[in-house]
């Protein structure tokens, strides 16, 4: 198995800059890479990562996409002097050429290409090319906004000419306003699906109004790309991954703050057994953008997801957008079959342009002048918000009990910790649990008290304990952590949970996956009953964890999870690993499992998910039946309100405009 992340960055591509006053163009500075690059280093993520020296890419490469015309344009402007530069420029949308910007845009082709073939011929795990000019604008036949030649979709016909990949799915989230932002393409839009046997395989998500923050991007990711995603099930993940979106970019104008990055990062490593290169496109405001660029690269190192900030509720003309590409996309997809969709056309944003039709100029410029003010604003926002996201992180990474022989089939990482003894566990638990157990029973569990104790006193990022009764052991973990002091516990309990702890005070947030209706309690907000048998032939559990788990889960936040696998469970080996592999990104990977079955096969795939190191086998997709469909749709009718991350259509309710 690869491990390691990849890094390429030539100080080189730094050369390419403007050489004459444009206001259009003045933001795709050299410093987007030399700054992004000295963020690394002050993080010290740089030693962490494997170098991979850039290279040209050659003619032959770039002509994989582009047209011999554009490469010899390009080429001619090596020796062209100022004048001669800006008036073959002036032919192209916001684009500027220098002397070194051929040699510059084949590096940036190259670096992407070195980064394909390190991951795919197992060098390393993942990685991130740090490039420009970017590509992402690029045309066959021209520049266009800022880019010169298209390094990822080179990078994918490169992909398949060279390892024999097949087909390309495509997504693309970006700035439109009903068309009104640049470039206004009208095949931008939601109802552009791709042509001939590419049909529903070109997906964008258009957003129409700026402001959009973490909530928007995660619900974009619960409600259309993973599920695709996982349909889909790629051989290898490349982003084309600008950070425009992120909060104070002068270009997007959103509000996505760096946290968010490594969530995304996160779910997308999950994917293709974690093939993933990520090359840089886009991002102008520096602080911003390098911030961004490091949550990406810690998230590729393996390190801690931090915590997701603010409200957890995706805005009304998110939802609209993210319920018109699924109503589009829904002829071509399995997972969407039997979804109730339905395109909107009265999209509440459309007030928005008239008035932005009827302002006038003296506005725009007092814009301007606002967004200069604000650049300051936030940086020092910044400085500040890192400092609360990013906490230490915990010696040991993942932590389990046992002997020496355990040692053989846990993964490499999983440190291996001693039980408690008698004494040490009267001396933590002081009959706090009398109700709960009875004492020599409550002892019994040496082995889970020591992995969760080192949780919250975060010697320990997560944990993996074998015990004889999971619901008891669910039950006081739950209650140990709400006494330690932790405010939102989620617990997800697969199997018969014989022991569901009260949960009135929210503090705890119980999800129970179970083949049969638990009668001993009715779902409530706190309470949740999830009646799901896995399908024999694969895995269709991807439509619950994503239609409804991860949602919920994400709207609550927790400061600790606590996944607990009991008897009769319904789900496989598969299904508990996904959801063990995704749940990783909550409460800074905080995750306590405690497993009743030793079935030393399950133990090592959930310690693999949580180290990690290597994506867990996920199964065979299967589509969900419509019974199954049905019964993810009852459950986000019934808790939409309180959860609103279950929101994907307009018909939902939305409580943040």
């Amino acid at each position: 198995m690869a491990s390691g992340t990849a890094l390429i960055y030539d100080e080189e591509m730094t050369t390419h800059k403007l050489l004459w006053s444009d206001p259009i163009c003045d933001i795709e500075v050299p410093e987007r890479l030399s700054s992004s690059y000295e963020q690394l280093r002050s993080y010290h993520l740089v030693e962490r990562c494997v170098p991979v020296p850039a290279r040209e890419g050659s003619e032959e490469e770039i002509l994989l996409v582009h047209s011999l015309e554009h490469l010899e344009v390009a080429k001619s402007t090596q020796t062209m002097n100022e004048e001669e530069l800006k008036r073959v420029s002036k032919n192209y949308d916001a684009f500027f050429f220098h002397p070194s910007t051929y040699r510059c845009a084949r590096l940036a082709v190259g670096a992407a290409l070195q980064l394909v073939d390190a991951v795919m011929a197992g060098k390393v795990h993942n990685g991130m090319a740090l490039v420009r000019p970017p590509g992402h604008h690029s045309q066959r036949n021209a520049a266009n906004g800022f880019c010169l030649f298209n390094n990822v979709a080179i990078a994918a016909e490169y992909a398949k000419l060279k390892y024999g990949l097949q087909s390309v799915l495509y997504f693309s989230w970006h700035r439109y306003e009903h068309q009104e932002f640049w470039p206004s393409l009208r095949e931008s839009d939601y109802d552009a699906v791709g042509l001939g046997k590419g049909k529903g395989f070109n997906v964008n998500l258009p957003w129409n109004k700026v402001g959009m923050g973490n909530s928007d991007y995660l619900a974009a990711f619960f409600h259309v790309l993973l599920p695709m995603a996982f349909e889909f099930d790629p051989e290898l993940v490349i982003v084309s991954s600008g950070y425009d979106s992120g909060i104070g970019d002068p270009e997007g104008q959103m509000n996505a703050t760096p946290e968010v990055f490594a969530h995304l990062t996160h779910f997308l490593m999950q994917l293709a057994n974690g093939k993933l290169c990520v090359i840089l496109e886009g991002g102008y405001h520096l602080k911003s953008l390098g911030e961004s660029v490091c949550m990406t690269v810690k998230t590729l190192l393996g390190d801690p997801v931090p915590q997701i900030t603010g409200e957890m509720a995706p805005c009304l003309s998110a939802v609209e957008s993210i319920q018109n590409v699924r109503a589009a996309h829904k002829p071509y997809w399995k997972w969407l079959a039997y979804e109730d969709t339905s395109f909107l056309q009265n999209l509440s944003t459309k007030s928005h342009l008239l008035k932005k039709a009827n302002s006038n100029p003296s506005t725009e410029d007092e814009s301007q002048i606002t967004n200069n003010n604000n650049t300051v604003k936030v940086e020092r926002f910044l400085e500040l918000h890192m400092k609360n996201i990013l906490l230490p992180m915990p010696p040991i990474k993942t932590a389990a009990t046992g002997s020496e022989v355990s040692e053989h089939f846990f993964p490499e990482h999983v440190q291996l910790v001693k039980e408690m003894d008698k004494t040490e566990i009267k001396a933590l638990v002081s009959g706090f649990y009398a109700d709960l157990v009875k004492e020599e029973t409550l002892l019994s569990l040496g082995s889970m008290f020591v992995i969760l104790d080192k949780i919250l006193k975060k010697e320990v990022c997560n944990g993996i304990a074998a015990s004889p009764t999971a619901a008891l052991s669910a039950a006081v973990a739950l209650r140990h952590s709400v006494r330690f002091g932790l405010q939102r516990v989620l617990c997800v309990f697969v199997g018969d949970m014989q022991m569901i702890p009260n949960t009135e005070d929210g503090k705890m947030l119980v999800i129970n996956i179970c083949e049969k209706e638990q009668s001993r309690k009715t779902s409530c907000k706190h309470y949740i009953s999830l009646n799901w048998k896995e399908d024999a032939e694969g895995n269709d559990f991807f439509s619950a964890v994503l239609g409804f788990i991860l949602p919920v889960a994400y709207s609550y936040q927790p400061n600790l999870t606590v996944i607990a696998v009991g008897p009769n469970r319904s789900l496989g080996i598969s299904g508990i690993s996904l959801l063990v592999a995704l749940l990783r990104g909550l409460a800074e990977s905080r995750i306590f499992a405690v497993i009743e079955d030793t079935e030393i096969s399950l133990m090592q795939s959930i310690a693999k998910a949580l180290v990690g190191a290597s994506t867990p086998p996920f199964g065979i997709y299967v589509p969900p039946t419509q019974e199954k469909v049905n019964k993810i749709k009852a459950l986000r009718d019934q808790f939409q309100q309180e959860w609103k991350m279950l929101q994907c259509s307009v018909k939902d309710g939305i409580s943040r405009n």
